[in-house]
């Protein structure tokens, strides 16, 4: 595995990743690990999960050129139009893989943890969808400010259960389904969101989305004549959608990655998710990476005004890509990532989520080539945070 920037043979991306677990939740990991691929593999599998992409999810999605805002930054942006997927985000690329994975394992319980509320939807989605349970654990702060989605949850049938615990965010969440998973080992499958968590996760849930990258260099190969664009950008908090689109890029050097990230209040007010820059090697949720905590070890509370993107830490992939100098990391704080939401918004016609727009703010901060071809995934559209622009924009 020299020279790649994919997962070796033992769950590792680089010097991060792995499989760091208590002893109760090893049969649970191993069963997943020793089938996953092999089941991936099988064409009834890939026939089932890609006419359910095709004709379900509603995929592909577009790639869209963005004519005004190549005009006003004097560069081509093209826009992977992931929130025209059914429910609205990226996320249901993989929960279609996942429940489909849960189902060949014969399990009859779904759990799953979500922070800005889009990958619980996607999971109440694919539970209703295939008549399986669904628990859904969401930190009660962000039940509140993502109250839009919570009800989209319990109209699809699943039970949203608050973590009521720390900062009552998506780490608490993740920390509530860990717990449920030991307790439930025999009938449960945890379908993580992000590329984060024990191997085999960060490598299962980046195949799943690794159709968005796929997607792109044989739409780009159409518009553009070529399936490389220069730079492919996109917003990271545990890093599914930048996963996705990195995937089939991530060992071809002609093309740069860039990454952004939540600085809050600023990178250093105390108030931030900058997991690159405030970062140091740590284990959380079952792998080594980068992750945000005090000099004795104690995970920082993360923030962001973005309900997806405070998590402490980042995926291995993520922390490989900053470690190598592979990806480029950036960090965008609360007013910035919001004056994109209104410009992008403005601009397009497109309302981005929340996370969405701190990708967006690069253009601000970096010079581009008018010859450059970049590809933004549009992760996820505005509706989840209508609130919180009314109230930031004073829109009422």
């Amino acid at each position: 595995m020299k020279g790649t920037y994919n997962v070796d043979n033992k769950g590792y991306y680089g010097e991060f990743g792995g499989a760091y677990i208590p002893e109760m939740m090893y049969s649970n990991i191993e069963e997943l690990r020793s089938k996953y691929i092999n089941i991936c593999s099988e064409e009834s599998f890939k026939k089932e999960f890609d006419e359910l992409l095709k004709d379900y999810v509603g995929r592909p999605t577009p790639l869209y050129f963005a004519k005004r805002l190549s005009e006003k930054y004097n560069t081509k942006i093209y826009l992977k139009r992931e929130d025209l997927c059914h429910t609205g985000a990226h996320k249901i690329n993989n929960t279609i893989g996942q429940i489909l994975l849960a189902k060949r394992l014969g399990k009859t319980r779904i759990i799953a943890e979500t922070g800005a509320g889009q990958h619980g939807v996607a999971t109440a989605t694919v539970c209703a969808l295939m008549g399986i349970e669904c628990i859904i654990y969401m930190g009660e702060i962000d039940i509140s400010r993502q109250a839009p989605n919570v009800a989209r949850m319990k109209m699809l049938g699943a039970e949203v259960r608050p973590a009521t615990s720390g900062s009552k965010t998506l780490k608490d969440a993740t920390n509530e389904a860990i717990r449920d998973w030991i307790n439930n080992p025999i009938d449960t499958h945890y379908i993580i969101g992000s590329v984060v968590g024990p191997h085999p996760y960060p490598d299962m849930v980046a195949r799943f989305q690794s159709v968005i990258g796929n997607e792109v260099m044989n739409q780009l190969e159409i518009l553009e004549g070529t399936k490389d664009p220069n730079y492919v950008i996109a917003c990271v908090g545990g890093g599914s959608n930048a996963a996705g689109l990195f995937y089939p890029y991530l060992d071809n050097q002609k093309v740069k990655i860039i990454c952004v990230e939540a600085a809050g209040k600023g990178i250093r007010s105390g108030k931030s998710a900058a997991t690159s820059i405030l970062g140091k090697e740590g284990i959380i949720h079952g792998s080594k990476t980068l992750l945000m905590q005090s000099k004795d070890g104690q995970i920082t509370e993360p923030y962001s005004i973005s309900a997806g993107l405070d998590y402490p830490g980042v995926g291995p992939m993520h922390a490989n890509l900053y470690r190598s100098n592979r990806g480029e990391f950036h960090s965008i704080d609360d007013s910035e990532a919001m004056q994109w939401g209104l410009n992008l918004s403005r601009l397009e016609g497109i309302i981005p989520a929340i996370e969405t727009s701190h990708a967006f703010a690069i253009l601000d901060k970096k010079e581009f080539k008018k010859s450059d071809v970049l590809v933004f995934n549009c992760s996820g559209r505005g509706d989840k945070d209508l609130d919180t622009y009314i109230d930031y924009f004073k829109l009422k």
